[in-house]
């Protein structure tokens, strides 16, 4: 999974030290918030992936602040963490507007499989398009179909997902690295040759035989998809 940026809204300072640092220590981002006039604050003007709430909070509880969020059409995934976990308790954190509600004392471990499936859910709520369109260059991701101005291309599987991840970010610089790690979910040695022979295939393919160039090296930096004639 990808590095998250979390929001812990906790005004106990020393839970909230300990979660920051088991964030950091997971590989994710965390930011802390000692009341929930602060906390909302942050949420509010902030790009976070997920917020860590308690209920009990000073200057504004926690419940308030995630009702002023959701009318503030902000959805960032929230999980409620409270020392108040009878039913009840739960049942009115998630009317609030909460995503989950997790009890103290509580695992960390748990704490953070929690939050990882609530990032999960919304990026299958956010999903990609199925069709990402360049130029005359059209990729169907379900059909797995290729076509520039209509004309069908036949791609090799790893050629048509190298395609799929520059289209997906068309418009933007996409390093080496970035490429290997996405297309081929290894850590390659950086020098190794196999993007530019993919790239090199690919560009064969989309490119040749068309006026309008697709697929640009960028020189010292990578690669970018984009239309040229624009």
């Amino acid at each position: 999974m990808q590095p998250m940026r979390i929001l812990i809204i906790e005004d106990d300072s020393e839970a909230a030290a300990y979660l920051v640092k088991a964030f950091r220590e997971a590989g994710h981002l965390a930011d802390h918030a000692a009341d929930g006039l602060e906390g909302y604050a942050m949420a509010r003007d902030g790009a976070y992936d997920a917020l860590i709430v308690d209920r009990m909070l000073p200057k504004l509880d926690g419940l308030s602040l995630i009702g002023g969020l959701r009318e503030q059409k902000i959805d960032t995934p929230v999980l409620i963490l409270s020392a108040l976990g009878q039913v009840d308790d739960r049942v009115k954190g998630l009317r609030a507007g909460g995503d989950d509600y997790l009890a103290k004392p509580y695992a960390f471990s748990e704490l953070l499989a929690r939050v990882e499936v609530l990032q999960r859910r919304k990026g299958a709520a956010s999903s990609d398009p199925t069709v990402y369109r360049v130029g005359g260059l059209e990729l169907d991701r379900l059909s797995h179909k290729l076509t520039r101005n209509g004309h069908e291309i036949l791609m090799q599987p790893r050629e048509f997902r190298l395609l799929e991840y520059l289209m997906k970010h068309a418009g933007q610089v996409v390093t080496r690295t970035m490429l290997l790690e996405n297309v081929w979910d290894y850590h390659f040695d950086p020098q190794t040759n196999v993007i530019d022979v993919h790239i090199s295939r690919l560009r064969s393919k989309i490119d040749k035989g068309f006026d309008t160039p697709l697929l640009h090296t960028i020189r010292g930096a990578g690669y970018m998809i984009r239309d040229s004639s624009r």
